[in-house]
């Protein structure tokens, strides 16, 4: 399986190095944060592949993590890994879209067989999809646009994930930081220049007038929107 990008939230120290460390076994690449509210801090900057969440956190718990991920239109599969196994626990977790719920003490197999399982619905769903902007088409897993003109236009990784998110957010602003964060990876010392450079990129292709976009819109201050 390809390396995925996973955000394990886990406020017992010990346990969460542990999930972590074979993770990387597996291949993975995960990042550990024990606060709720830092969680949600690098949730709204950064992509992950994948979230395991623990309830009891500390600044925010794992509920509030989820409502508001969810609420800004984040749809990363999120896996609740927690000591409270109530029913009603676990139907609060779904309500706040859950993609599995895992209860403490669990078996490390069966975590990351579940981990696995979550990865490949996701990759399997984002492999099949396709967006129509106006005349053109986009398909993902080809990383191919078609162009209003009939041109065929191999899209770069960035330029993929850019146009990915955006249509995720189809007719909202996304904020700047959010698409360098997640387009040109967490960390990277990229500038809102290279961005902007590569949104010009797109509307020469996608655009009849470049100069006069009708389909990828800057607002200006604040982001990108791709209209409706």
């Amino acid at each position: 399986m390809t390396a995925a990008s996973i955000l394990v939230v886990e406020d017992e120290a010990l346990l969460g190095r542990m999930i972590c460390d074979n993770l990387r076994i597996d291949g993975h690449v995960p990042e550990l944060q024990r606060r709720g509210d830092v969680a949600l801090e690098r949730l709204l900057e950064a992509r992950f592949d994948l979230v395991i969440l623990d309830i009891m956190l500390p600044g925010l718990d794992g509920f509030a993590v989820l409502e508001r991920v969810r609420k800004r239109g984040i749809e990363t599969p999120v896996l609740i890994l927690s000591a409270r196994s109530s029913d009603n626990d676990r139907i609060r977790g779904f309500e706040y879209r859950a993609d599995d719920y895992l209860t403490k003490p669990f078996n490390l197999k069966e975590l990351l067989l579940r981990v696995a399982a979550l990865l490949r619905r996701a990759r399997g769903a984002n492999e099949d999809d396709h967006v129509a902007i106006g005349d053109n088409r986009i398909e993902f897993d080809k990383h191919l646009l078609v162009t209003w003109d009939g041109r065929s236009v191999t899209l770069t990784p960035s330029e993929a994930r850019l146009l990915r998110l955006l249509a995720q957010h189809r007719g909202k602003v996304v904020e700047r930081h959010e698409l360098v964060a997640t387009t040109l990876g967490p960390g990277t010392a990229a500038s809102v220049r290279t961005l902007d450079n590569l949104v010009s990129r797109l509307r020469k292709a996608i655009e009849t007038d470049p100069k006069e976009p009708r389909w990828l819109e800057t607002v200006r201050g604040v982001g990108y929107r791709l209209a409706l």
